[in-house]
């Protein structure tokens, strides 16, 4: 009879008001997901909920801990103290509750989720679609939402799972490693151009270049053999876009001269269509010559996001 009365003193009781308790297994689960997209629209959409309701729940949360864990203005929502003590907890829950629904949908036993990638556009449309159609050859479950643009994207606050950008200083709160190291060189149809021997030749080229009007009008060029550096003139473009496959096909059909990646004109090289005019100089790039792969601290990461980050780093040798 004692131990009857001991289990009736610890059971909520609808008489007295005592309600659930607030930190179970589905709502550590949503305050991840809000937590890593940091915004309560994100986390609603990848949990199939309305926003007022993950609002409401997280609110509950609150309430019943006595403990705010966010702290919210009208541009963003960031965790307090207690909210990033409680966060890889929270994490753990939703990683192992995504590995379960990962094994009971996937008809191959594998991975099954999303993915938020964001890539600038050049890498995005020529060696990105690549990884994606290897890895969705072992892991057929796998969503993906694709961000192609060159704007600074906002890696925490928009939910990006996986980055892929050009630069020499990522965000201190992301994890980069290096996975492409490419050159930029300047190309141009076999029948309309012939190699050059020094970057001057180029200040008086009908130029087809990436970027916005305001681009330094200065090249900074770099001998292979390090030998040598110049400065030169840019020459007005011929064309300038923001869409660098726009400016290459113009090169293919002779309307000027491109300064592009290597790995987006690799193709057009082998087939004949484009030929390297200086074949001794690199442009010297500002954002570096390397394609990072960033991500969240692992502890951070999802099951899928860990995978892929795993799978595009096994790739790197053969890009």
């Amino acid at each position: 009879m004692h131990s009857v009365n001991t289990m009736e003193t610890k059971r909520p009781s609808a008489r007295t008001g005592t309600l659930t308790p607030s930190l179970d297994a589905d709502a550590l689960e949503l305050f991840a997901r809000v937590a890593r997209a940091g915004s309560f629209s994100l986390a609603a959409q990848q949990a199939g909920q309305t926003r007022a309701a993950v609002s409401r729940r997280i609110a509950y949360m609150e309430q019943r801990t006595g403990q705010s864990l966010f702290l919210r203005t009208t541009r963003s929502l960031t965790l307090t103290a207690t909210g990033r003590r409680l966060l890889p907890h929270a994490l753990a829950v939703l990683d192992a509750a995504d590995q379960a629904r990962g094994t009971l949908t996937s008809v191959h036993a594998g991975l099954a989720g999303s993915l938020r990638i964001t890539s600038l556009p050049s890498f995005g449309t020529t060696v990105l679609p690549t990884l994606l159609l290897k890895f969705r050859a072992l892991h057929p479950e796998v969503n993906y939402d694709l961000i192609l643009s060159d704007r600074r994207v906002d890696l925490q606050r928009e939910g990006v799972d996986i980055a892929f950008r050009v630069t020499r200083k990522p965000p201190p709160d992301w994890v980069a490693r290096p996975f492409l190291q490419f050159h930029v060189r300047a190309y141009g149809a076999p029948g309309s151009w012939a190699p050059m021997a020094h970057p001057e030749a180029l200040t008086s080229a009908p130029l087809l270049l990436l970027g916005p009007v305001s681009m330094n009008p200065e090249m900074h060029w770099l001998r292979r053999d390090g030998s040598d550096a110049v400065i030169c003139a840019r020459a007005p473009a011929a064309v300038q876009s923001d869409d660098l496959t726009v400016l290459v096909r113009l090169a293919e059909g002779g309307m000027g001269v491109v300064l592009a990646p290597i790995y987006c004109v690799r193709d057009a090289v082998v087939a004949g269509r484009l030929v390297e005019l200086l074949p001794d100089w690199d442009l010297d790039i500002r954002q570096g010559n390397t394609v990072q792969l960033l991500t969240l601290p692992r502890p951070q990461l999802s099951a899928v996001a860990r995978a892929f980050a795993k799978f595009v780093q096994e790739q790197a040798s053969l890009a």
